[in-house]
């Protein structure tokens, strides 16, 4: 019997070990028992490296200056700064002079009178250097000599000849003028001339005040005038002028012409003109009209090979008008039509 009840609780004294180990599922004494626990998943295989972390670096000291601001140094004074320095020289022993000062900002020495050059050079020296400067740059004496028309025209079957130019002496604001022009009809003379004696200057860059006399010459009575006169370049390269004439018997007399220079190509030039005058009373020794006298309107043709020596044909129209015609009608003269023209143009 005895043996029997040993047998029966062996089984229990055996487990008593693992069971004191796991207290999962029993209760403690005073406490209510737990809910069972659900039934686990299988488990991974374990990762041998599983649960091991690298090293954490062992944080570096502090900067015991960390958080403080250093102050900066404070710049070493210039102790010349604002200080003109006296009695220093420059090289050639002259006592030092504007820019020449070392720097500061103590107040401005006053501004020595007249140039530096006439200090250095002398007022003589440089006396003399600015007259020549003057003279080389704007002050300068030239000449010019300009045949702006000399031609040969045929209308109505009649061959005529005619020119106009200039010639001119001084510098850009002074100068002389000499002015002539003048037609005629091979094998019946002269119809009419004029020369002009002119004294010219410069109103600007452009323009010019002449102011002289005018001597007529041909057949006819030959009359003085006071002449004046403006020319000039307008805008756009348009040469223009207009003269206005009193001559010794009180009679007034205005004349306005103008031309172009149209380039084409680098040796062919275009050039259209124009050329009214007109009276303010009747003048029949001279076989003019009050009003509108006559007009002329031309176009010609150049070819500068040579600016200086410039050949051209053209044609131009001219007609008289009012009182003019009449008097031209009265000693069977025409009163106006086309010509064609051949000339040359030339300056030196």
């Amino acid at each position: 019997m005895k043996a029997r009840f040993l047998i029966g609780i062996a089984p229990f004294v055996l487990a008593l070990p693992a069971t004191a180990q796991d207290h999962s599922g029993h209760a403690m004494p005073g406490t209510a028992a737990p809910a069972p626990a659900p039934t686990p998943a299988p488990a991974k295989p374990a990762d041998p490296h599983a649960g091991h972390r690298p090293a954490t670096p062992a944080p570096a000291p502090a900067d015991p200056h960390a958080g403080h601001a250093m102050p900066a140094p404070a710049p070493s004074a210039d102790p010349h700064a604002g200080h003109v320095m006296t009695g220093e020289a420059a090289q050639d022993g002259k006592p030092l002079s504007g820019t020449d000062l070392p720097p500061g900002d103590a107040t401005a020495p006053a501004p020595e009178p007249g140039r530096a050059a006439d200090r250095y050079w002398g007022a003589e020296a440089m006396a003399e250097s600015e007259r020549n400067v003057r003279r080389e740059h704007g002050d300068g004496t030239f000449t010019k000599v300009m045949i702006e028309m000399a031609e040969v025209h045929v209308r109505s079957g009649d061959t005529g000849y005619r020119w106009q130019g200039e010639a001119w002496y001084g510098g850009d604001l002074n100068r002389l003028w000499l002015k002539s022009e003048g037609e005629g009809v091979f094998r019946h003379g002269l119809e009419g001339a004029e020369i002009q004696a002119l004294y010219s200057r410069a109103l600007d860059p452009y323009w010019n005040l002449q102011a002289g006399v005018r001597q007529d010459f041909g057949p006819g009575p030959r009359r003085t005038y006071a002449t004046l006169a403006i020319e000039g370049l307008a805008p756009y390269w348009f040469e223009l002028e207009g003269s206005l004439f009193l001559s010794d018997k009180g009679d007034l007399l205005a004349r306005a012409e103008g031309s172009y220079d149209q380039r084409i190509t680098q040796n062919l030039v275009i050039q259209p003109r124009f050329a009214i005058n007109l009276s303010a009373q009747d003048m029949p020794a001279n076989g003019i009209g009050a009003g509108l006298s006559n007009a002329e309107l031309g176009l010609r043709l150049r070819y500068e090979e040579v600016r200086e020596f410039a050949p051209y044909i053209g044609v131009s129209w001219e007609r008289s008008f009012g009182r003019t015609a009449d008097f031209a009608r009265a000693r069977g003269e025409d009163t106006g039509g086309v010509s064609f023209v051949v000339g040359v143009r030339t300056w030196f």
